[in-house]
């Protein structure tokens, strides 16, 4: 929420409102890095345990958070790739469509030669079904 974000911002900026960018320029030691980065992953560990209905481990306020922030994250990837699919298929039934007026458009000017064909003489096919075109015409 709004007000737990404000929170979090508050509580680990030490209340003021500008950010202290001296903490961000200072690279962090390897081995600090390593025991953060294994804390975060038992942190998700345990967070997916609790997801898949292993509750009977209680999670920390701040375990908590860290779980929301990363599902938020995920959320957001899976949002994106889902509408990168549906617009490639957007995009394909749109060709298809494209496809099928110009096969359209080609019967129907088959069909107005035929009438005109037929006003002089009776036409005669030895084809069952006249109108049908061959697919490899109009492949999609």
């Amino acid at each position: 929420s709004m007000q737990g974000l404000i929170e979090r911002y508050m509580k680990t900026t030490g209340g003021s409102l500008q950010p202290d960018l001296s903490k961000e320029t200072q690279p962090l030691d390897a081995i600090e890095e390593i025991n953060m980065l294994k804390k975060e992953i038992e942190i998700l560990q345990k967070g997916v345990k609790y997801l898949l209905g292993g509750r009977s481990e209680e999670m920390t306020m701040d375990e908590l958070l860290i779980l929301e922030k990363n599902l938020e994250i995920w959320i957001c990837h899976i949002c994106s790739t889902k509408m990168e699919i549906l617009f490639k298929e957007i995009q394909l039934l749109r060709r298809k469509e494209e496809i099928l007026k110009d096969a359209n458009q080609y019967l129907k000017d088959k069909i107005e030669d035929t009438v005109e064909i037929s006003n002089f003489a009776p036409m005669t096919t030895n084809t069952p079904y006249p109108l049908t075109i061959q697919n490899e015409i109009f492949e999609f």
